[in-house]
């Protein structure tokens, strides 16, 4: 196995599915089932989900919401989305906590780094909500943040692609894929993956990020057992 311990970072738009807004019930039940069977294989899975599916902090301004009463809505979206992943993952016969950046009892309890690696080490599959509890920050610094926190091995960021490219693959259709990345050649060529943020906190932690297409079953399995699919950053 190439990994032990997982980050993956989930956008809330994946939930949706080919749905505008929501959770897609069967989207979530192929994620939850793929997660579970990481887990069986002795995988620890720690999980960071966005709320785009729900509600987009940037977007509200637009609508006359302040940046940080938004981003505060996006946070309780952030929440809405983990107890969906951790019901599910129930429901399918496993184990799920989620921890959140701030006080939400009783719908989950709050984190810490101490709580999140009992549960992981206990076989949990822990889904951390709320961001980073802050303003200003997008979830994908919270993936980065999380992923240091737990000692993961890597960062896994779902999207809809198989990779990093040179320029939007939905739009150019000679868009040219990269294998592999350093973080400096990711800053330098401005491939807007992650936030700057995000990308400084893992380059400093030495955590790779892995960008991959969540969306074609096996995937995660594929990257457990080390094949080459995506684009590592390192």
């Amino acid at each position: 196995m190439e990994y032990k311990r997982i980050l993956l970072k989930l956008s809330g738009e994946a939930l949706a599915g080919k749905d505008k807004y929501g959770i897609n019930a069967e989207v979530l039940e192929e994620f939850c089932t793929e997660i579970l069977s990481l887990v069986k294989k002795g995988v620890q899975v720690g999980i960071v989900v966005g709320g785009g599916n729900i509600f987009r902090g940037i977007q509200g301004m637009k609508k006359g919401i302040s940046r940080t009463k938004g981003d505060s809505m996006g946070m309780l979206a952030t929440t809405i989305n983990a107890i969906a992943i951790e019901s599910m993952i129930q429901q399918l016969g496993g184990k799920a906590k989620v921890l959140t950046s701030t006080l939400m009892e009783p719908y989950a309890e709050r984190f810490s780094a101490d709580r999140a690696m009992k549960a992981l080490n206990d076989g949990y599959t822990v889904i951390f909500s709320g961001g980073t509890g802050n303003p200003f920050f997008t979830t994908d610094s919270a993936a980065a943040l999380r992923g240091v926190e737990i000692k993961a091995d890597i960062l896994l960021k779902g999207t809809r692609v198989d990779g990093i490219y040179d320029s939007d693959p939905e739009k150019n259709p000679n868009a040219k894929r990269f294998e592999n990345l350093t973080f400096k050649e990711t800053i330098e060529k401005n491939l807007k993956v992650m936030d700057l943020t995000a990308f400084a906190l893992c380059s400093e932690n030495n955590l790779p990020v892995m960008v991959f297409d969540m969306t074609k079953s096996g995937n995660l399995e594929k990257i457990i057992n080390g094949e080459k699919i995506g684009t590592l950053v390192k």
